[in-house]
């Protein structure tokens, strides 16, 4: 294992692209060390490789399969204990100006301009002696059921994250994929209690998520939905499986799910338009997503396995790789129900999945 993180560090001394990934529930850490430090751009999505794209959809990059080294080992899961930092809160004008935020969205709903739309804000934290391995470490121990990952480029940076949202799975023609909403704190108690504005929200990605691929399939089933415990967060879940009528046009899948209303809203194309006039910020790789593209490694069948970038964040480092900050990113789903402060107290819930990884 030693072995397997100095050639990370070597990789990053030498800015040099890589990616490091565990996929849920698994005990294998997979490593791709691209061999030069070009920017490959996904064009017709029959590329092979770990692909990396951005919320608006006009940045999918990946590394390539061919141009890289790939390793695996087994990690040894065991119990960390969480550390006990403290970081600083955001201030009150960052709360109002989340909190006014949600209530135009709110607004905008009430007046019929689309029945959705997640809103999320960027949170920036000093790092001292940051430490990469160790991080994502923490985050693979912490986290096991999530995708969590660690993505480096030069011409982009690093991206680490531990997502509990799979975007599409496809294995031949047959897929699967998830409609995940509403979010509540673990509070410690086994039976989980959801209001009437979380089932409405995650029934609106559900149904969502089930007509866009009625386009490409005949056969879909759709699970009961369910609450899932990712990290300190309790969430909805429903699985969504089935055939495709054809595997031939990866790229029109993807398209039709992403970005889903779990991370943009109902319809899409009015609620991502008020997220871009409206928040602020730039997402760039958050809300986008990441994973295998037509993978062989897994199986004797070409695989793809893509997840939605959320409970993410893009570090800053200098040049002597110590010093650091984090831009953690936030989003909440607004329904017509939605209250501001409570809304705001769910962004910073989220924002603890990633301050739990610092040491």
């Amino acid at each position: 294992m030693d072995d397997f993180f100095e050639i990370v560090i070597q990789q990053q001394q030498h800015n040099l692209p890589f990616v490091l990934y565990c996929k849920p529930n698994s005990d294998a850490v997979i490593g791709m060390f691209q061999q030069n430090d070009t920017l490959y751009e996904v064009v017709d999505f029959t590329e092979r490789g770990f692909v990396f794209s951005s919320f608006d959809g006009n940045k999918n990059y990946i590394i390539p399969e061919e141009n890289s080294e790939i390793k695996r080992f087994a990690f040894d899961k065991k119990e960390i204990s969480e550390n006990e930092k403290e970081f600083v809160s955001p201030n009150e004008i960052v709360k109002t100006n989340f909190e006014r935020l949600v209530a135009k969205g709110i607004e905008a709903i009430q007046e019929n301009e689309f029945q959705k739309v997640v809103l999320s804000r960027k949170e920036t934290i000093d790092l001292l002696d940051f430490d990469l391995v160790t991080t994502f470490e923490n985050l693979v121990q912490l986290y096991p059921a999530t995708f969590v990952y660690c993505f480096f480029h030069p011409k982009i940076g690093i991206w680490m994250g531990a997502t509990p949202e799979q975007l599409l799975k496809v294995e031949g023609n047959i897929f699967e994929t998830m409609a995940l909403a509403g979010t509540q704190k673990n509070t410690g108690y086994e039976e989980i209690v959801w209001q009437d504005k979380e089932k409405q929200e995650q029934q609106f990605v559900t149904d969502y998520i089930v007509s866009e691929l009625n386009k490409v399939s005949n056969s879909i089933l759709v699970s009961e939905p369910y609450s899932i415990k990712a990290g300190s967060i309790w969430h909805i879940k429903t699985d969504i499986s089935g055939q495709l009528n054809s595997t031939k046009n990866l790229k029109e899948v993807v398209g039709l799910l992403h970005p889903t209303p779990a991370v943009c809203g109902l319809p899409k194309l009015e609620s991502k338009q008020f997220i871009l006039d409206n928040e602020n910020y730039d997402r760039t790789f958050y809300t986008g997503y990441l994973g295998e593209l037509n993978s062989s490694s897994a199986s004797d069948k070409t695989s793809s396995d893509l997840f939605v970038n959320l409970r993410c964040m893009e570090i800053e480092m200098d040049l002597n790789l110590k010093t650091a900050k984090a831009n953690l990113f936030m989003g909440c789903g607004i329904t017509k129900d939605s209250i501001p402060e409570k809304e705001w107290e769910e962004s910073v819930n989220k924002s603890m999945t990633m301050k739990r990884g610092f040491n």
